[in-house]
């Protein structure tokens, strides 16, 4: 579930009104020439503060980044506002120097619930995980993957031969999900996106819309002559045995947006996009 973030408590991610007691910034940048001159000259111009003493993270570079920032600030209650100085910039508002403050606290927070993986490898050993956009499984060598589907504890698909699987909330339905041609999901909707990735058999399954509160266990069939790994947004797990997936609803991040150019106003763009 995704909500927005009140007018008093940035932190509560509650429904409510726009952000707007917003007094101190902090700037992070991502590591390229753009970026960090971005970063130097909005320090200097809001006399950035350290992110422990700010109100509001700002991210400079590209969707990355912007992972990262709220992977790294994720229960701190401390939101997190991204300007582009990269690439896509899909998770971004657009770069603009003046007015920073007044348009920070005009702009709507997202509360974000991540998604907790936990993956156990051939060894028998478990990795915890976090993922904010996707965790996805794939095939490490010419061998296509074989993955057996469970969920809420009912098996749904016994042998899905494939490239891989990932299973992505309404944040990251349009990244890796929508590339695999899995369905875009509003950023309010309380559903999830199964996507197969190459599904070599069953050919014509094309995945699944599952509930929110789902708990999805993905088994690898054959693991010593398929291997597979797991990866949680940008953390990987080599040859894994099974992983084990489930939405967090104990932890959650704050992304900011412009109101005239709002998260779920950008995925309905995304929807009629051709």
């Amino acid at each position: 579930m995704r909500t927005k973030a009140p007018q008093a408590n940035p932190a509560d991610g509650q429904s409510g009104e726009p952000v707007r007691t917003i007094e101190t910034l902090a700037f992070v940048a991502s590591d390229t020439p753009e970026a960090e001159a971005a970063r130097d000259a909005l320090h200097a111009r809001y006399d950035g503060v350290a992110p422990e003493d700010a109100d509001v993270i700002v991210a400079l570079g590209g969707d990355g980044l912007m992972l990262q920032t709220l992977h790294r600030f994720m229960n701190t209650g401390k939101p997190i506002y991204g300007m582009n100085r990269g690439s896509v910039g899909f998770l971004m508002n657009e770069y603009r120097e003046t007015d920073l403050l007044e348009r920070i606290r005009k702009a709507e927070a997202t509360a974000i619930h991540p998604l907790l993986m936990r993956a156990t490898d051939v060894d028998g050993r478990e990795h915890v995980a976090r993922a904010i956009n996707e965790v996805s499984m794939l095939r490490q060598t010419y061998q296509a993957a074989k993955l057996r589907i469970t969920v809420d504890e009912r098996l749904r698909l016994e042998e899905l031969v494939c490239d891989g699987i990932l299973l992505a909330t309404p944040a990251g339905s349009t990244a890796y999900n929508l590339s695999a041609h899995g369905s875009i999901l509003p950023i309010y909707a309380p559903l999830l996106a199964l996507t197969p990735i190459s599904a070599f058999r069953p050919r014509r399954w094309r995945g699944a819309l599952l509930p929110d509160r789902s708990k999805v266990r993905i088994d690898v069939l054959e693991p010593a002559k398929r291997p597979v790994s797991a990866a949680a947004d940008h953390t990987e797990i080599r040859n894994v045995a099974s992983v084990f997936i489930e939405q967090d609803m104990t932890s959650q991040s704050l992304a900011m947006f412009d109101q005239d150019h709002s998260w779920d106003e950008r995925i309905l763009t995304e929807m009629f996009r051709y």
